[in-house]
């Protein structure tokens, strides 16, 4: 079963994550998770370009340092980086000082303030200690579940177009594992949220 749609409860017991953006404004905000790699993340920089669409690359801290080419490109072409820790490390599997140690191991490849949690999962009190340290944990309001091999196409590309709101932050991944599914979903959605007139930003 996947959850395409975050659950509404989220947001109220989590308000000082940030699930959605300015809901007055016709945008949403791309993401892509687990890169950056050196094909899936130039060709998803390409299918935004079709598209005038800019997006924000939450990269893995080893990945970066792999490919300082590809963090180069995501920058050139207007896009943004944020951080997704150094090792895609579980917070609930890991002692706080232990993943904190990690996210701004990170840093050195990525300055920022923006941070994803891999998988979503963060304690609170790795949370708060890291928005204590300046960093803005970044959630989403639509995931399209295209790192699943075994993924409906055809449904999460629905969920996707049914759900858009203003303000909405999606998640995608430009890693392995998702390409396929991505290859598929990317540019019809893109050419779904032109057709609609949504602009798509970076996140502020």
């Amino acid at each position: 079963m996947h959850i395409f749609r975050i659950p509404g409860i989220l947001p109220i017991l989590f308000p000082n994550w940030r699930w959605r953006e300015n809901k007055g404004e016709k945008a949403v905000y791309l993401t892509f998770d687990d890169g950056p790699h050196p094909e899936i993340t130039p060709w998803a920089i390409q299918k935004l370009a079709e598209y005038e669409a800019k997006a924000t690359f939450f990269c893995v801290g080893e990945n970066a340092e792999k490919y300082p080419d590809v963090i180069k490109l995501i920058e050139k072409n207007g896009h943004k980086t944020g951080n997704h820790t150094q090792n895609h490390l579980k917070g609930w599997e890991n002692a706080d000082a232990d993943y904190i140690n990690n996210v701004k191991k990170a840093t050195v490849q990525l300055p920022g303030s923006l941070f994803r949690p891999p998988y979503g999962r963060i304690k609170p009190s790795q949370a708060k200690k890291l928005r204590n340290q300046g960093f803005e944990i970044v959630m989403w309001s639509l995931l399209s579940c295209d790192y699943d091999p075994k993924l409906n196409r055809e449904k999460s590309l629905k969920k996707l177009m049914t759900h858009s709101r203003n303000g909405s932050i999606v998640v995608f991944h430009d890693s392995e594992k998702a390409f396929e599914n991505l290859k598929f979903l990317l540019p019809a959605y893109l050419e779904f949220l032109k057709n609609k007139g949504f602009a798509m930003k970076v996140l502020p």
